[in-house]
């Protein structure tokens, strides 16, 4: 169910890590727990959320992710460790005491109430004059974009429609802090893709500090200011959309973030061993020596020469060059797909994404002799589990 608690928006500034002169976080979170009887769903989780930030909850299923949210609301509360929000510490507090608006996967609408008593539900508890409110409503039709939807029932709009409403609704006693529990995924793909945009839009609007929970990881790429990447309870990395991308810090994050080449390998001499050619990489923190996974996206792979022009080539070669075959090819509207093998890569499977272009300049085909180069800057490497 949405619902808001009392109004309450702080004006606390912003953590360290971002502006000068900044100084706490809005929502810290410290050493916390949850277990339920002997099962750890969430361990040791300390977090700052800075004023105004849009911070994405992102992991696969049974992470912890949608635990810690209810827990920061209060809902299902910690076993151990504080919360504090806008300087105040509201780890005991209920949920009803807490200063914030949530939106949970199914809207929980009330079926029997019209739109506009939906919206005023939250104003009418809080004791709000019916002038206040009605002008409050139709400010969030407006901002939501239905304004003409006021006297329907929400079995009357679709699903995209009744998410607007669930907004309004969260935001409309004005929270320090909107908590979204997957409010996409029950949509389908093109209104998903339209609605995270209008989402963040209001959310930049509001200045509103927003923690949502999604598994999508297209969605926490394309709408957070910092991604939480969650596994098994723990956090896996903090850090914005390019860092946790670009930049995993572990084989976890790099394999659940995108699509990964994960090739069983050794390093000998600070270089890892792609079927018969040795690749340089740039990971400082990397293993030097011993059995390593390496990993490469596939849109890393750069292709150069194909065909005839390959052997002209040679003479230029430079670092991390491999020859290999196309095995086949597929089409995926705005790329092409290329499995990769050949002698030189030795049975190791390799996919790369070669753009349109790349494609008609190369003339690559199944079956053709090509050769890639593997971006030293862009190969990771991540020492194998024990």
């Amino acid at each position: 169910m949405s619902t808001s608690t009392a109004r309450g928006r702080r004006t606390a500034k912003p953590k360290a890590q971002k502006p000068a002169g900044s100084s706490e976080p809005y929502l810290r979170i410290t050493g916390l727990w949850k277990a339920f009887g002997e099962f750890l769903a969430l361990k040791d989780i300390s977090l700052d959320v800075n004023q105004g930030e849009f911070i994405c909850f992102l992991g696969p299923s049974g992470c912890g992710k949608t635990t810690l949210l209810r827990a920061i609301a209060g809902l299902d509360p910690q076993t151990r460790g504080t919360i504090s929000q806008g300087g105040k510490d509201i780890s005991e507090l209920p949920a009803s005491g807490r200063d914030y608006g949530i939106v949970f996967q199914s809207y929980a609408l009330f079926p029997n109430l019209t739109i506009e008593r939906n919206i005023a539900f939250g104003l009418e508890n809080a004791g709000r004059p019916r002038a206040e409110i009605n002008a409050r409503v139709k400010e969030l039709l407006d901002l939501v974009g239905l304004p003409d939807q006021a006297k329907k029932y929400p079995a009357q709009l679709s699903g995209g429609q009744q998410q607007r409403v669930a907004l309004a609704r969260a935001i409309a006693v004005s929270p320090g802090l909107l908590l979204l529990d997957e409010p996409l995924s029950a949509l389908d793909a093109k209104v998903r893709v339209f609605l995270r945009h209008e989402i963040k839009e209001l959310q930049r609007k509001l200045g509103v500090t927003t923690i949502m929970v999604t598994h999508d990881q297209e969605e926490a790429l394309s709408m957070a200011d910092r991604i939480v990447v969650m596994n098994h309870g723990v956090i896996e990395q903090v850090g914005t959309p390019t860092q946790v991308y670009r930049h995993p810090a572990s084989l976890f994050v790099a394999d659940f973030i995108g699509e990964t080449n994960k090739i069983d390998t050794k390093v000998a001499a600070g270089k890892a061993k792609i079927g018969k050619a040795a690749i340089t990489f740039k990971a400082e923190d990397a293993p030097k020596s011993g059995e390593v996974i390496a990993v490469i996206r596939p849109e890393d792979v750069i292709p150069h020469s194909a065909g005839p022009k390959r052997a002209k080539a040679r003479g230029s070669r430079g670092a991390n060059l491999i020859d290999v075959k196309i095995d086949s090819m597929e089409f995926l509207g705005s790329y092409w797909r290329a499995h990769l093998g050949g002698t030189s890569l030795a049975g190791v499977p390799m996919v790369a994404n070669f753009s349109m272009n790349a494609v008609r300049r190369l003339g690559l085909e199944e079956g053709i002799d090509m050769t890639v180069e593997l971006p030293a800057e862009r190969v990771l490497v991540f020492a194998k589990a024990g």
